[in-house]
């Protein structure tokens, strides 16, 4: 039997808002599929049927590429947390739901791998727009849980929350198989921890 052809996607004309947008999507999919080596000028225009230097004129450079996939994530990590803060002062969320949230948003957002590929490039510049949004949040547990003192015990959960979402994106599924452990097993712990944070001390 004859081996099947790749199948060539078809190259067609894009304004400069939608080729950068498309790339940008393409870009994310071979992140979150084959790691950060795999985004490159010419990847991508493989993926979405544009020639290597149609891309790079978009982009600029593979750094340039690099930097909008960041700064796109970023917006997205954003928006999550901003969510986050949302329901919480809704009255909307219980400590399983705001860690559901957040785990949400690194493992099927991405933000695990994005954290990951910034820490290992250690172009730490691109978390910087975070901070508003983390302290946000803080904020927002802080106006549901006031008591002497609570304001580091949230900032110190925040921590654990952000800490624990990670390290379940980048490697919690491999461990998990180790274990015999359930998908859900890491949010479970982190919801009961962080109960724990949120009890005033006696």
């Amino acid at each position: 039997m004859s081996e099947a052809k790749p199948v060539r996607v078809r190259r067609r004309k894009r304004q400069g808002d939608e080729a950068r947008e498309e790339g940008l999507v393409a870009a994310r999919k071979l992140l979150l599929d084959q790691g950060p080596a795999a985004v490159t000028l010419a990847n991508v225009g493989r993926e979405i049927g544009m020639s290597h230097a149609n891309v790079l004129h978009h982009f600029g450079s593979a750094a340039g590429l690099q930097s909008a996939l960041m700064g796109s994530m970023i917006r997205d990590l954003i928006g999550a947390l901003e969510e986050a803060v949302d329901h919480l002062r809704s009255d909307a969320a219980a400590p399983r739901s705001l860690v559901d949230q957040v785990f949400d948003a690194f493992d099927d957002g991405g933000a695990g791998q994005l954290a990951a590929w910034i820490a290992l490039s250690r172009d730490f510049r691109h978390l910087e727009p975070i901070r508003e949004a983390v302290n946000s949040l803080v904020a927002a547990l802080s106006d549901k849980f006031v008591d002497a003192g609570a304001e580091a015990r949230i900032r110190s959960a925040v921590l654990m929350i952000a800490v624990c979402a990670f390290g379940d994106a980048v490697i919690g599924p491999h461990l998990r198989d180790m274990l015999g452990q359930e998908d859900s097993e890491m949010r479970s712990l982190t919801a009961k921890l962080l109960q724990l944070f949120l009890i005033p001390p006696l």
